[in-house]
């Protein structure tokens, strides 16, 4: 099978300093991750200057200021992210962010040169971001947090229609041509979806891990999983579900202030997580029951055969009194129990003799 996407999401848990980023990207290293993510936004492009904090955001905070306020002081510049990938580019790890806002979306992709996007929840219905993302040619993770099926049929239809690079957007339009088969294998070639339930930590009870099998289904695209759970169990068990993409919050210590500290792995379970995870990838093996190599030594001596209960003379009747199953399985097969009942036994057997003909 594939291997698994891993995704080391720092988002902003670099809390605003350049020399944490680094350090994170230390870690997704030292893990194993197969790429670390940032999330990358101008504060004044994203939210108004008074918007509310999320609750998630006011309890993992323990205030009440606004989101602008909090998001400045998450906010990395362009510069700092051209350092980001270089180290990244170092120390072989890829380099993904995730942009909010439409200018990061052009800094990322054309001056960055990133060649996969990842969409956040909360943009999947932000139309323009979506279709000038995919008019760029780039391949996505649309992360599907509080959306329903018929949202993100919308998303994946201004993707389609983006990817098309077709100029007279209109709603219709863009309905009427995600029905065509251009649209599909537009979509199949460039989009992957990750499952994802948007609160931080996310309850066991909410993340619903069975919609990953509907998603595949219903859009017939490759699904993963954006996971906000605590711990790395939800992670392993999407692993054991064929996610195609683990996306995890990690931080350098979960009591740093911030929002999302608290939701997030600190090193040693990410690295318990990316190990854990290989070992599901090994054990899933093959779509097909047979017996492997190794188990083929055990069969002889731990599968039976017919063997004298007691001691059978030449002539006598095979009977339930003296016909009986035991290991090892080098003689005459139990299926044939039945058959030598009543039997004349050709020849002499000593008790416990093994039947081989």
């Amino acid at each position: 099978m594939n291997k698994t996407f891993i995704i080391a999401e720092a988002g902003v848990n670099h809390n605003g300093s350049l020399e944490c980023a680094f350090e994170l990207i230390d870690e997704a290293v030292k893990a194993g991750a197969d790429a670390i993510k940032f999330q990358t936004f101008k504060t004044e492009k994203l939210v108004t200057k008074t918007v509310k904090q999320a609750e998630y955001q006011k309890r993992n905070l323990g205030g009440s200021s606004s989101q602008y306020t909090m998001l400045k002081k998450l906010e990395l510049s362009y510069d700092n992210f051209v350092q980001l990938k270089r180290y990244c580019e170092k120390t072989n790890i890829m380099f993904l962010s995730t942009p909010f806002d439409s200018e990061s979306v052009d800094f990322l992709i054309q001056d960055l040169g990133l060649k996969l996007i990842k969409i956040p929840s909360g943009e999947i219905t932000n139309a323009p971001y979506l279709y000038k993302i995919a008019k760029q040619g780039v391949k996505v993770m649309v992360s599907t947090g509080m959306a329903t099926i018929n949202e993100i049929h919308h998303a994946l239809a201004f993707l389609a229609y983006g990817y098309a690079n077709i100029a007279n957007v209109t709603f219709e339009k863009v309905k009427g041509f995600y029905q065509t088969a251009e649209a599909k294998l537009l979509l199949q070639k460039n989009v992957q979806l990750l499952h994802c339930t948007t609160e931080y930590p996310t309850p066991f009870e909410d993340i619903n891990l069975n919609a990953m099998d509907q998603m595949r289904e219903v859009f017939q695209l490759e699904v993963g999983l954006s996971d906000h759970s605590e711990g790395i169990l939800v992670p392993i068990a999407a692993a054991a579900k064929e996610s195609v993409t683990i996306e995890k919050h990690f931080t350098l210590n979960k009591t740093l202030p911030g929002p999302d500290h608290k939701a997030s792995l600190e090193p040693s379970e990410l690295r318990e997580m990316v190990y854990s995870i290989r070992l599901i990838e090994n054990a899933l093996g093959q779509k097909e029951k047979v017996p492997t190599k190794i188990e083929l030594k055990n069969k002889e001596v731990v599968r039976k055969s017919l063997v004298a209960n007691v001691a059978i003379k030449k002539g006598e009747q095979f009977s339930i009194e003296n016909l009986t199953v035991k290991r090892p399985g080098t003689g005459i097969s139990p299926y044939y129990y039945w058959d030598y009942l009543g039997r004349i036994a050709k020849e002499d057997y000593t008790e416990d003799e093994v039947l081989t003909k």
